[in-house]
């Protein structure tokens, strides 16, 4: 028979893999209650859902969808951060969070129907998040209409001086 609270929990995690623009996946044991604590808050900080999970459950939200060889890193103590926001967000944090913890694993990740290792969760850790490369193209866009509004003001100035000369120059004559 099959209880309700395990269909719940296969129907959050299928709706969360679903939803998620990539997710990383990591081995806890060894951690305490404190750092698990801790990681969830610097996971919330950045829009990422931290869940621990039970490997049977998440192979059978796993197989509902598009997720290959997913199952294969659903071993051991496992926990899976969601990138709700963005797809760089989860591997940020976790990367982040295991250089501080050695005893945090990454497993590896999954990103666009891409099975991700370890080495690849980490450089994708490397790359600026959304809200980073925003304001790197507004900053992009704003240099060349900063560089005409300093020539404008440079042209407006010689113009002014240059009339200014030629005023100074008929009330001296």
């Amino acid at each position: 028979m099959v209880r309700p609270e395990k269909v719940a929990e296969v129907d959050l995690l299928t709706d969360r893999l679903s939803a998620s623009e990539g997710l990383v996946l990591a081995d806890f044991q060894g951690l305490t209650v404190e750092e698990v604590s801790d990681l969830r808050g610097k996971c919330r900080e950045k829009g990422v859902f931290f869940r621990v999970v039970k490997n049977r459950l998440a192979r059978r939200a796993a197989s509902t969808g598009e997720y290959p060889g997913l199952e294969d890193m659903l071993k051991g103590p496992t926990g899976i951060a969601f990138g709700m926001e963005s797809p760089v967000d989860p591997a940020k944090v976790l990367v982040e969070f295991a250089k501080d913890n050695e005893k945090l694993n990454i497993k590896g990740g999954f990103l666009d129907g891409v099975i991700l290792t370890p080495a690849e969760v980490e450089a994708l850790s490397k790359i600026p998040g959304r809200m980073e490369l925003l304001s790197m193209i507004a900053r992009t866009f704003q240099g060349p209409a900063q560089n005409f509004v300093g020539v404008l003001h440079n042209l407006m100035s010689k113009t002014v001086r240059t009339m200014d000369a030629v005023r100074e120059q008929k009330e001296n004559a």
